[in-house]
């Protein structure tokens, strides 16, 4: 019979691991805690702002009490906590597999309202300049804010009577004039690189998409004067006409009548 042999070094590991192991389970003070015990601790961190730990009792809760009443919030709460601790990434991963395990768990609607607060509060640098802040950001797709308007607008489908709904709706709102405030942004950006043909496609997509929007006169004043640039006299009344049964008293009738005057002045001159 052969005998596999061992050297000396490998024995000593494998008895230190071994070591290692037996300690970890027997400084674990948790091992002997209730489900119960186990949620309340993670709750008491997570208000002393201990996320590490109170996710650490969240996840040995689920994961030794994984049929319990507690395994499923246990879920929701580790996703909550990720979003409170700036872990985007994590809290949407732990938001999505809750809505996966738990279609029809009585917060699940909860869970899809903070599936859209992760994705509306990402990178809210992005949007400085809709805030006036000096910073182009022309070029950026505003992905976040599609993600976080398609979540919120799942919580007001799938859950119309939900307490969330009515904020929710808000967000909604809100999304739906930040984005076509920034289609306003990057249509004015395509204008100042004279890129007029761009700058009106840009424009008719705001008035496609957002027409209740404020950005509607913004949307006709540029591409009024985008068509005045390209010498479109008619689409440029076109657009005028429109602009004013909706803005009589909008500004940029004074702009394309000073446009017009300095044109005057370039030909006479």
């Amino acid at each position: 019979m052969n005998f596999k042999l061992f050297s000396a070094p490998f024995l000593i590991l494998m008895l230190l691991s071994a070591g290692c192991a037996n300690l970890k389970e027997e400084t674990d003070s948790t091992k002997d805690w209730s489900a119960e015990r186990l949620y309340q601790e993670a709750k008491d961190e997570q208000e002393k702002g201990n996320f590490e730990a109170a996710i650490s009792n969240l996840e040995k809760l689920e994961a030794r009490y994984p049929y319990g009443n507690y395994a499923a919030q246990a879920q929701l709460d580790v996703a909550y906590i990720y979003y409170k601790d700036n872990e985007p990434t994590l809290a949407l991963a732990a938001t999505e597999r809750f809505i996966r395990l738990h279609p029809t768990h009585p917060n699940v609607d909860y869970a899809y309202y903070l599936k859209g607060l992760i994705y509306f509060n990402v990178k809210r640098g992005a949007f400085d300049f809709l805030l006036g802040k000096n910073v182009d950001y022309s070029d950026r797709d505003p992905k976040a804010m599609r993600d976080a308007m398609a979540a919120f607008q799942d919580l007001v489908k799938r859950f119309p009577d939900s307490k969330y709904a009515p904020d929710a709706y808000q967000r909604i709102v809100y999304l739906i004039n930040l984005m076509a405030k920034y289609e306003i942004h990057v249509a004015r950006h395509y204008y100042d690189l004279e890129a007029y043909v761009a700058t009106v496609n840009r424009c008719k997509f705001v008035l496609e998409n957002y027409q209740q929007t404020p950005a509607t006169e913004d949307a006709l004043g540029i591409m009024s004067m985008a068509y005045m640039k390209m010498g479109y006299t008619t689409l440029m009344d076109d657009a005028l006409r429109v602009l004013k049964l909706n803005f009589p008293e909008s500004n940029y009738f004074k702009r394309i009548a000073q446009m017009k005057n300095a044109e005057g002045e370039d030909d006479a001159g």
